[in-house]
């Protein structure tokens, strides 16, 4: 009764410590009868043993070696495949409610709704894509040799998660679990499945408050097709833009600076200019409705960044940790960097501009994570903050384009700089994947070419292709909102629903 009394009048901080001593004799006690339940089971299930070798002529400890090894083997690829599918949870956060929260505290509070309706439908509509066909365009031909392959698309391997998905063996009467190097390809095909997702999401940045969304749907599904998976697999899928086999060697693109925000970036200025800009841009008051939002958002990008990527190690090692590392010190310097330049030209710094900043550090850092050093991470985290500030500002006022939250601005400009500088501070103390040879410039490696040619592909193919689905979706449905709902908000418009009822 004194303990029980001890302890409920104790703080949960000394509970723990004294439980785990409590409990500390019958753990081990347990661990001891396991281990040793083990080795009763490892020495039943021995061959039958003569003068110390078993009939099949191993010897006993080769035997019980063995199987420890396997062991070993077995919880190795277990904790792989745990970060991964963690990764997976980590990455889908960044949709909704990270990107969600990020973008509709940006806009006015008539559209708030249908900033985050986007954003969950597209978790929605973009996974069944990708399960369909999405995965076997993008990854398709990966399992066979090279001279079966297609260079510029996938097959259709995995279409309806063939070779994917278990199936069950007659010949053995146990389901067979098709792979991916130390993962199973259903946890491979999950976590490229996060990215399908949050890349056209990034996109509906750029035409916040006048697409209709519908056309946001349609527009989604076609760019998902024919912009995403295409240069997925350039890259990710053996291609024309793969590393070592790729055109001028191909490319580092470690998380998808290039797949991802290249992409995104370049096809929301496109979208930004073929809609228009927003009525009244320019002219009327525009601020974020909910700053607040915005800054609950860019924390949860921040976080969930680890898992796009360190996760896109696809396993849990020494370059994981190193990925993480120049993940978030990038962050850090991309925040640092942005507010240290509205600090210094309009004398405060401000919310909107420490969200923008990480973020930018963010996208920047994506396709280096694995190939650079935590140093040169923060110095490229600088450069986006700086370059990113100057695109969000100056280059929007000078072209006048309504990129309504910057989505150009941020993952066009920083994916860009990340690609090209890649090709600068990428070493082989990182990731030796060139089996010795130098990386990048700064250590007399000769990757940068293939960096540039890369991005300059990604950039012409992602605005030709835009522009083409773009037409074709105005032409069938419509792009555009009319004046008149776009006045009242689109949240009551295209959802009949209001984000705020004040009673």
């Amino acid at each position: 009764m004194l303990a029980l009394r001890f302890l409920s009048s104790s703080p949960s901080w000394l509970i723990v410590p004294l439980f785990y001593i409590l409990l500390a004799p019958i753990t081990s006690n347990s661990v001891w009868a396991q281990n040793a339940s083990d080795q009763n089971s490892i020495q039943t299930s021995l061959p039958q043993i003569t003068n110390g070798t078993a009939k099949d002529n191993k010897p006993v400890a080769a035997i019980a070696t063995t199987s420890q090894e396997t062991r070993v083997k077995e919880a190795e690829l277990a904790g792989h495949n745990a970060w991964v599918l963690f990764s997976c949870a980590l990455v889908l956060m960044m949709t909704a409610p990270g990107l969600a929260m990020f973008y509709s505290g940006m806009v006015r509070k008539k559209n708030v709704l249908n900033v985050m309706m986007q954003c969950i439908f597209l978790m929605a509509i973009m996974t069944i894509i990708w399960a369909l066909y999405g995965y076997s365009l993008s990854f398709g031909g990966i399992t066979r040799p090279e001279s079966e392959r297609n260079a510029y698309i996938g097959n259709f391997d995995f279409v309806l998660m063939n070779n994917v998905a278990r199936t069950w063996s007659e010949q053995t009467q146990a389901p067979i679990t098709p792979m991916h190097d130390s993962i199973p390809r259903l946890t491979h095909m999950l976590f490229h499945g996060m990215f399908f997702i949050i890349t056209p999401a990034l996109i509906c940045g750029a035409f916040a408050e006048r697409m209709k969304f519908k056309a946001m749907v349609l527009f989604s599904i076609l760019w998902g097709t024919c912009i995403y998976c295409p240069i997925a697999h350039w890259i990710w899928g053996e291609g024309i833009l793969a590393f070592g086999s790729g055109w001028l060697g191909g490319t580092l693109d470690f998380a998808g600076g290039t797949v991802v925000h290249i992409s995104s970036g370049v096809s929301a200025l496109v979208t930004a200019m073929v809609l228009g800009p927003r009525l009244g841009f320019g002219r009327e008051p525009m601020p974020p409705h909910n700053l607040t939002y915005t800054a609950i958002g860019a924390a949860l990008l921040w976080v969930g960044w680890f898992g796009f990527n360190a996760g896109s190690q696809l396993a849990s090692d020494a370059l994981t940790s190193s990925a993480f590392a120049a993940t978030h010190f990038a962050a850090a310097a991309g925040a640092v960097a942005w507010v240290s330049i509205e600090w210094w030209g309009r004398g405060k710094p401000t919310v909107l501009g420490a969200s923008s900043g990480l973020v930018a550090g963010l996208v920047c850092i994506t396709p280096a994570a694995g190939h650079v050093n935590p140093m040169p991470a923060i110095v490229m985290g600088l450069l986006a903050g700086f370059v990113c500030y100057f695109a969000c500002s100056t280059l929007k006022r000078t072209f006048k384009f309504d990129d309504a939250l910057d989505a150009f601005g941020i993952h066009g400009m920083g994916g860009t700089l990340g690609a090209i500088f890649t090709g600068v501070f990428a070493t082989r103390a990182c990731w030796n994947i060139a089996d010795g040879a130098p990386l990048g410039l700064i250590e007399g490696g000769s990757i940068l070419p293939g960096q540039l040619l890369a991005t300059l592909i990604t950039w012409g193919y992602s605005l030709a292709g835009t522009w083409i689905i773009l037409k074709i979706v105005d032409w069938s449905i419509g792009l555009r909102v009319s004046a008149n709902e776009e006045r009242q908000g689109l949240d009551v418009t295209q959802h009949g629903e209001e984000g705020y009822i004040f009673l």
